[in-house]
C-alpha cells in the first residue's frame, strides 16, 4: 500500500510541478518505505520509465512529441545515465545521501530566489 501512495504521490506532484517523478520517488521510498538508496534510485527510474511512456504516448496522440529534440536530450541522458549509475556504485551509501540533499537543497534555494 506504501509504495501505491508514493506512486501516487510521484505523479500528482510530477503532474502539477513538472519535477521528474524521481525528486518526490527517492526521498519518499528513503524515509516512508526506508529503503536503501541504491534500491530507491533504481526502483524509482524504472518507475519513472513507465510514468514517461505514458506520457510520451499521450502527448505524442495530441501532436506536441518533437521526436528529434527528443533524441538530442535523450540520447546524452541515457549516456550520463549509464555513467552516473557506473559513479553510483563506486561512492559510499552516505556521500550519495549527501549529495542527493544538496541537490534538492540548492533546488529549493534557486526556487525560492527566482
Amino acid at each position: 500500500m506504501r509504495l501505491i501512495l508514493i506512486g501516487l504521490a510521484a505523479g500528482f506532484f510530477s503532474a502539477l510541478f513538472g519535477v521528474g517523478g524521481g525528486i518526490i520517488i527517492v526521498p519518499l521510498l528513503l524515509l516512508v518505505a526506508r529503503w536503501e538508496i541504491r534500491s530507491a534510485t533504481a526502483t524509482s527510474l524504472a518507475a519513472i520509465g513507465i510514468t514517461a511512456t505514458a506520457g510520451v504516448i499521450t502527448y505524442f496522440a495530441h501532436g506536441e512529441v518533437r521526436p528529434a529534440y527528443a533524441a538530442l536530450v535523450g540520447i546524452p541522458a541515457a549516456a550520463g545515465a549509464v555513467g552516473g549509475t557506473a559513479l553510483q556504485d563506486r561512492l559510499p551509501v552516505r556521500t550519495l545521501a549527501f549529495l542527493f540533499a544538496a541537490l534538492l537543497a540548492a533546488i529549493g534555494v534557486r526556487m525560492l530566489l527566482q
